[in-house]
């Protein structure tokens, strides 16, 4: 019986290690543990940088793009929960970006519930998910019209978040209802209504990797509207195709000649990571469906990494990357 009950313990004691090791270090499921969490403009990394410059340059139209300001990109490595690493291009550029800010609107939302400003009900729920998985002006002003300029702005611009700075190149802004009517309030810095720069977009999403978004419980809410996006083109077109097992956590957006796509991608050990776009090219599109493979590149994923990893003493980079 004492055999018995020691083996008990000793199975317990086992199994808890385990689980621990996995939550901390080997970390299989999203959010991470928030006490992980590592600002993206404190990780930029040299090789990682060199790697994503090498495979703009690479080509001739995004290059030309990335020089004119009107191609802007960012990746952050998940691969080491306690030691992401960041890459950019343009990276606090800030741009029309269409209905990618909607996240902003989705984080605002969550903050207004949390402080029990808005009810959350059913009705606002299917909003929110039609705004993000289906990008649905009509359900987008709705929500915007619940919360009103100035509490996005407000939520934006706060000490907890800091995702828009006009002295450091803005970030997500949104000051007009998805909708031709209406009046507006654009951003202090450049005057536009729907705004984001990469830089800002990467910290969203790293966020929500590690559950700062608002708190754990409405951080995984957030997920939930995020995961399984319902419109197949973009970055999720080719992630279908080469990843059709990884968890997407999307929001996308498209108008005129602007192209904009980000995501956060979690499959397995090799694949975790965050992918920004912001494109103003007739051609964005489709730019966004080719760049994903050769993020991966950057990455070192199914390839070898365009440039040897540097010795640690180099790694860090000075400056954002900028063609």
């Amino acid at each position: 019986m004492g055999k018995f009950f020691l083996y008990i313990i000793f199975f317990s004691l086992f199994i808890c290690i385990d689980t621990y090791s996995q939550n901390t270090f080997g970390s299989y499921a999203l959010p991470y543990p928030s006490i992980y969490y590592q600002e993206v403009t404190n990780k930029k990394d040299l090789a990682l940088q060199l790697n994503l410059d090498k495979v703009i340059k690479a080509n001739p139209v995004w290059k030309k793009l990335a020089k004119q300001n009107r191609m802007s990109v960012a990746v952050v490595d998940l691969r080491q929960m306690n030691n992401i690493r960041y890459a950019s291009v343009n990276g606090n550029n800030m741009v029309y970006a269409a209905s990618l800010p909607k996240i902003a609107v989705l984080l605002s939302a969550m903050e207004a519930v949390d402080e029990g400003c808005l009810e959350y009900t059913p009705t606002l729920k299917k909003d929110l998910r039609l705004m993000i998985a289906k990008s649905n002006n009509a359900a987008t002003t709705r929500v915007i019209e619940a919360l009103g300029y100035d509490k996005i702005a407000a939520t934006m611009t706060s000490e907890k978040y800091k995702l828009y700075d006009k002295y450091k190149g803005g970030g997500l802004w949104v000051g007009k209802k998805y909708a031709k009517a209406g009046h507006k309030k654009p951003d202090p810095l450049k005057g536009l209504s729907h705004a984001a720069n990469v830089d800002q977009v990467a910290r969203f999403y790293t966020m929500l990797a590690y559950g700062k978004l608002v708190n754990s419980e409405m951080n995984l809410e957030i997920m939930n509207y995020m995961i399984k996006p319902g419109i197949n083109h973009k970055f999720v077109k080719t992630l279908k195709k080469i990843a059709p097992r990884a968890d997407i956590y999307r929001k996308s957006g498209s108008w005129r000649q602007f192209h904009c796509d980000s995501a956060l991608v979690f499959e397995g050990e090799d694949r975790r990571y965050i992918i920004v776009a912001l494109i103003e090219d007739r051609r964005g599109g489709q730019i966004c469906t080719n760049l994903v493979a050769k993020v991966e590149e950057a990455l070192g994923m199914n390839a070898k990494p365009i440039i040897p990893i540097l010795k640690k003493k180099r790694q860090q980079i000075l400056k954002p990357g900028k063609l």
